[in-house]
This record gives C-alpha cells, sequence and structure tokens, in this order.
C-alpha cells in the first residue's frame, strides 16, 4: 500500500497539488532499497526487496499450485456461494476486513449471471437512487431535456478528482485527505461493495463532505451509476480489488473505469501476482477456475501475471506507463520463516490525444460521411 499511496503522491506532485505527509511510521530504509546480498543476514529484517528466485524455488511453487488447483470447486457450489457471500455482506464485520494481507476486498458475484443490460440500462431511477441521494435528482423531467449539469454532482467545482476502488473502512481515504487538506481545489472518492465499510468512513471524525464522497458501489454492475459524470477523474486508486471479481468480468471493469479517466488521468493498480505465498498456501478444494481461489470467508483471490495485466488495461484503451514485478521474502524471525511475496503494480494512463491510427481511421470515417 506504501508503494501505490507514494505513487499518487508523485501524481499529485505532477499537478502541484500541495502535499504532506502525516504518517510517523515510515521505515528507516525505504521500501524498495533493502537488498538481501547475504544470505546469512536473511533474518535480520522483515523484508527484503527485490528478491530473485532460483530455479528450485520457481520449480517448487509451480508444483504447489498444480496440487491444490487438482481439485476444483463444482460449478454448482460455486453458484452457492453467492448466496452465502451476500448474506456475508448483510452482516459485514469491519474487525474481519484486515484478514489476510490488511487490504480491504471488494466482494462481487462469483460466476457472471445471463443480464439483458438493456433492458437494466433502462430503469435509470432505480440505478440513479442507489448512486446516492446527491445524483438523485439527475432524473428530473428538466435535467432529461438538457445535459448534465456539474453543479449537480459532488465535486463539480474540483479541478484534480481521485477515486478510491474498494476504499474498506479508510485505511487509504484518510491520509489522502490529510494530504489534501491544503488543497481546496481537490476530491476524493471512494466506494467499497460493503455498506458497513463505507458507512465506517462517513463517520470518521477526519471525513469531510466537502472534499469527500463515500458511497456504496459494485463495480461488477456495468448499469450502476458513479455519483458524477465519466471522464473527469485524474487518478484511480485500483489496490487488491480485481483479485476478489470473477475472472470473466474484470475486463468489464477495467473497461467501465477507464472511462471514468480524463484524457491524460493515470489508473494506479497493485494486487497478488503468480506464486504469491497467498496462492501457494490454499488447500486442495479451494480452486474456483485457473488460478483463481476462495477463501474460507467465501472472498475471492485471483494471482496476475505482467502480461495478464498489461493485455487488460490496453484493451480498456490506456497506455502502459509501468508493469512490474514486485518480488519479496518476507521472513517470520520468531520462527525462522522465509516467504515469497509477489505483486503486480502498474500504471496506466488515459491517452492524451487520438493515436495515428485511430486519428486516420476517424479522418477516413468522416471523409466518407
Amino acid at each position: 500500500m506504501y508503494v501505490i499511496w507514494r505513487n499518487s503522491v508523485s501524481c499529485l506532485r505532477i499537478r502541484k497539488v500541495p502535499h504532506r505527509f502525516q504518517s510517523g511510521n515510515h521505515p528507516v530504509v525505504p521500501l524498495g532499497s533493502r537488498i538481501l546480498t547475504d544470505p546469512a543476514k536473511v533474518f535480520e529484517h522483515n523484508m527484503w526487496d527485490h528478491m530473485q528466485w532460483s530455479e528450485e524455488e520457481a520449480a517448487a511453487a509451480r508444483k504447489k499450485v498444480e496440487e491444490n488447483s487438482a481439485v476444483r470447486v463444482l460449478l454448482e457450489e460455486q453458484v452457492d456461494q453467492k448466496t452465502e457471500q451476500k448474506l456475508q455482506e448483510l452482516s459485514w464485520d469491519p474487525a474481519k476486513t484486515s484478514a489476510a494481507d490488511g487490504f480491504s476486498r471488494t466482494r462481487c458475484p462469483p460466476v457472471p449471471e445471463e443480464k439483458n443490460h438493456n433492458q437494466k440500462r433502462c430503469g435509470s431511477s432505480d440505478r440513479q437512487s442507489q448512486a446516492g441521494s446527491q445524483f438523485s435528482s439527475l432524473d428530473s423531467e428538466e435535467n432529461r431535456k438538457g445535459p448534465l449539469k456539474t453543479e449537480l454532482f459532488p465535486g463539480s467545482n474540483a479541478t484534480f478528482r481521485i477515486l478510491e476502488v474498494g476504499c474498506g473502512a479508510g485505511n487509504s481515504v484518510f491520509p489522502i485527505l490529510n494530504t489534501l487538506r491544503n488543497a481546496p481545489e481537490s476530491f476524493l472518492y471512494c466506494c467499497d461493495f460493503a455498506s458497513g465499510a463505507v458507512e465506517l468512513v462517513k463517520l470518521h471524525s477526519s471525513y469531510r463532505a466537502a472534499q469527500c464522497c463515500a458511497f456504496v458501489h459494485d463495480v461488477c454492475d456495468e448499469g450502476l451509476l458513479y455519483p458524477f459524470p465519466d471522464g473527469i477523474l485524474d487518478v484511480i486508486l485500483l489496490v487488491f480489488v480485481l483479485s476478489s471479481i470473477h475472472p470473466d468480468r474484470m475486463q468489464g471493469v477495467v473497461n467501465r473505469l477507464s472511462n471514468l479517466l480524463k484524457p491524460g488521468g493515470m489508473l494506479l493498480f497493485r494486487d497478488y501476482g503468480r506464486y504469491d505465498k497467498t496462492q501457494l498456501r490454499f488447500k486442495r478444494g479451494h480452486c474456483l477456475s485457473e488460478n483463481f481461489y476462495v477463501r474460507g470467508d467465501g472472498t475471492r483471490a485471483y494471482f496476475f501475471t505482467k502480461g495478464e495485466v498489461h493485455n487488460m488495461f490496453c484493451k480498456a484503451g490506456l497506455d502502459e506507463k509501468q508493469n512490474l514485478v514486485d518480488r519479496r521474502l518476507q521472513v517470520n524471525r520468531k520462527k525462522q520463516v522465509k516467504m515469497h511475496r509477489v505483486w503486480v503494480q502498474g500504471k496506466f494512463q488515459k491517452p492524451l490525444y487520438l493515436t495515428q491510427k485511430t486519428s486516420k481511421l476517424v479522418f477516413s470515417l468522416l471523409s466518407h460521411g
């Protein structure tokens, strides 16, 4: 989370938004610079950066995944889990959000349903009422007659806007708000699938409605409106969220988020990488599909490769600015245990201008129009 937060601050710097860190918990040695050069000193620190796997370690990881994915959860059982998962959301417990790695998880239905999205989008009044009371007036007769009035959505007067997807109880929301405190022209949107999590964010003493809008949202629901128009966001944070979504729905989620960015806007991504220790720890019978698992609490986890991430975001029309595998060695000094952590991290930007190929296509269409 620190790395993604550092990236978001870099984006703020680009736009010359004042910023300052409030946390006093920074490591003495910056993350990314603690390199293990002497294996005999491996237990001197809790984490080592930029770890290279030996052929034996890589082979052992592949073998472990083959073993724990040999038995798949039956399709009918996956459907049953959807109902159970929905019940978990109704009784959401904030104390459980730090399970696994301390990151909030966005829970989406495990198996795509056959839906008529054209019919679904026709129910605009229902969708707008779910998007929040600030957005409900958009369905009035007056607003149907003309273009969207910018004063009707929260943050409409801002010149710099951020969205955090899967905000949980606000572990990143409030450090970002502290950074934006001296930047009144900036605005933060944050959403989560769990209404209990969003309520905690709103009840926090540092929550400022004048500069933040927290709302409940299911990113898998393509017909569900956001409480703001498309094409207005400067930064989107998508941190340990996409892995919880069914692989068949990931591309649709990324496409929708891409539409929310303005030209030049940046999406910051971080999530589980292939053969992370979390994947290796799954037991048989928890595998839903290839590299996609279900935990005991019903939440899901997918483990990405760099290539998969590249393809997904580029198909959504974003340019790749960074895409790397972050390999670290996590150490339990008390138990003398070593665990490999693997994350994929990327920056993807909405193009400022039409590409040459697209420009030619548009020109050709206009010429024949």
